[in-house]
């Protein structure tokens, strides 16, 4: 029997397949946090983009399953795929797509490295497994924690200075974690809760200062913390004043207007009062960023998404303002970070929204609902700002084939990989990025605002229906409803691509009436505008050739 609620599952199907038809005639990682009483659905929110010159987009998936004693686990690290050590098994292992298990619980990460001589290479337990096997291993945030803080403490921390974001349908934290490298097993760490009606960022730098040693309900840390670092040296005081950052990972010009400046540009965004801290970001003063804040008004899940496509617009870091936008005004650098002139050294800023990121999402964890529907992992492949963030649910155990591991690689280009129709637009768009953007983001609104006002409205209602009528159903219906969006909108975009490369070929804008390219009576294509540069470019090729071009 048809529902109502699959009647309005076939209507966004549909709003895909019609938008095929209408196209055939017409990217180091940031986190941001939301407390469920920052939201406006009372959600707790964590974002992530997994920014990576070498990490290829796709959905991971672990099935949950059941462990003979004796059972062992290999540790692969997840940056290089090398064989690092071996584990015993649980006896049970939960569910995870993603980064998301089948409890809710939402596990992401920012490396900032720190100091170098406390890595140690003969630990087992890298950022990546510890992220994964925490994942499998947990049905709470604090329970997580504990997880991945007993395996460092036992088999040794291989990655450098880490923070984590670790949340569950309830509460959220931030974990930072840094080894001890030969100078003790294990390694230090400190885990903050954040306030329900708070936001939270990091971006590859180190963000606890003091730590409320006395609140043991909302700090949790090793208990040489302290200790371990003054004896390395790296602190001196007493314990009210010490802090985790200075301590293991210091302010440096890089860490400041590269990191913490994805930061500053989330907090200003959602908090006014944040404005002055561009002083900090440039190095000019000293005071730094809370790690937490109260935002102006209550946040939704498109203003999380948005602000992963962030390029510092509106701030004093705007990267469409300066010349290296170029005459189309992209926001974008390509590598290295810094470079040199004349012997001094500058430096590109770094958004949050960055070329080189292999996927990206905001997940949503929902203590109102079932967990099989209350989890939602909102994913995309590739650059954040020129991606489409589809909704998959923590329930679902079979990856749509566009996210699927497999399915093409970085070497390897697939037609039907999210990653690369994403990437195919992507590079498209950044040679003509003010003219192609808004082709872009007509079709990316269109898509996110259906999957919010219509499929996850009907998704969340037949899915209790289906939870408390037939629930050995909602599986396979989360398969088919995952697939049919995420594929319908993969398919989507390589229409959308199709149609760029046809509208602005060569330089040139086609011209269009009624959503369809223009002809001549006799079917030939009408002369296209050529809009070429801007006068601001004009003026700064005059200004820098002089007379060469001057025509008398």
């Amino acid at each position: 029997m048809k529902t109502k609620s699959s009647v309005l599952l076939t209507a966004v199907i549909a709003v895909l397949s019609l938008g095929l038809l209408s196209l055939e005639s017409a990217m180091a990682c940031t986190n941001l946090i939301v407390g469920k009483k920052a939201s406006k659905d009372g959600s707790v929110m964590v974002s992530y983009a997994a920014d990576s010159h070498t990490l290829y987009g796709e959905l991971y998936r672990y099935a949950a399953a059941d462990h003979q004693p004796g059972a062992m686990r290999k540790i692969i690290e997840w940056d290089t795929h090398k064989y690092l050590g071996e584990i015993p098994e649980v006896a049970h292992t939960y569910s995870v797509v993603g980064n998301m298990n089948e409890h809710q619980v939402l596990i992401a990460e920012s490396t900032w490295g720190g100091r170098k001589e406390l890595e140690d290479p003969n630990g087992i337990m890298d950022y990546g497994s510890l992220i994964y096997v925490g994942l499998q291993r947990s049905k709470t945030a604090r329970e997580a924690i504990k997880v991945m803080t007993d395996l460092v403490e036992k088999y040794g921390y291989h990655s450098s200075g880490e923070s984590f974001t670790i949340a569950d349908k309830n509460e959220v934290w931030v974990m930072e974690l840094i080894g001890k490298g030969k100078y003790g097993k294990g390694a230090v760490w400190v885990a903050i809760r954040i306030p329900d009606d708070a936001i939270c960022a990091h971006a590859n730098q180190s963000r606890i200062q003091q730590i409320p040693f006395k609140d043991k309900k909302n700090c949790m840390y090793s208990k040489d913390v302290v200790s371990f670092a003054r004896k390395m040296g790296f602190f001196k005081g007493k314990d009210k004043d010490f802090s985790f950052q200075a301590a293991y990972n210091p302010y440096d010009a890089g860490g400041l207007r590269g990191c913490e400046g994805r930061v500053y540009a989330f907090f200003n965004k959602f908090n006014k009062d944040m404005r002055h801290y561009i002083s900090f970001i440039e190095g000019k003063t000293k005071e730094p960023m809370p790690l937490y804040i109260k935002p102006d008004r209550k946040l939704s899940v498109a203003d999380v998404r948005d602000m992963m496509r962030d390029h510092f617009e509106g701030t004093d870091l705007d990267m469409t303002k300066d010349v290296g936008a170029g005459p189309y005004v992209c926001p974008y650098r390509w590598r290295p970070m810094t470079f040199k002139v004349d012997g001094k050294e500058y430096c590109n800023e770094r958004a949050i929204a960055t070329q080189q990121t292999g996927w990206v999402f905001v997940g949503q964890t929902r203590g109102w609902l079932p967990d099989k529907i209350g989890g939602i992992l909102w994913f995309g492949c590739d650059d954040a700002d020129m991606t489409v963030f589809t909704p998959m649910y923590c329930g679902l155990t079979e990856i749509p084939e566009c996210y699927k591991e497999g399915n093409g690689d970085l070497l390897t280009f697939s037609w039907t990989s999210a990653f690369w129709i994403h990437n195919w637009v992507a590079n498209m768009a950044y040679n003509k990025y003010n003219y192609m953007i808004k082709d872009i983001r007509k079709i990316q609104r269109e898509l996110e605002n259906s999957f919010d006002n219509v499929l996850v409205p009907a998704v969340d209602k037949e899915g209790q229906e289906i939870l408390e009528k037939d629930p050995q159903n909602i599986v396979p219906f989360l398969n088919k409803v995952c697939a049919e969006v995420a594929n319908g909108s993969t398919a989507r975009w390589k229409q959308l691509g199709e149609y760029l490369i046809v509208k602005y070929i060569d330089g040139n804008v086609k011209k269009e009436k009624d959503g369809k390219f223009q002809r001549t009576p006799e079917g030939l294509a009408v002369s296209p505008d050529q809009p070429g540069y801007n006068e601001e470019y004009y003026r700064h090729i005059v200004e820098t050739t002089g007379d060469h071009f001057l025509m008398e």
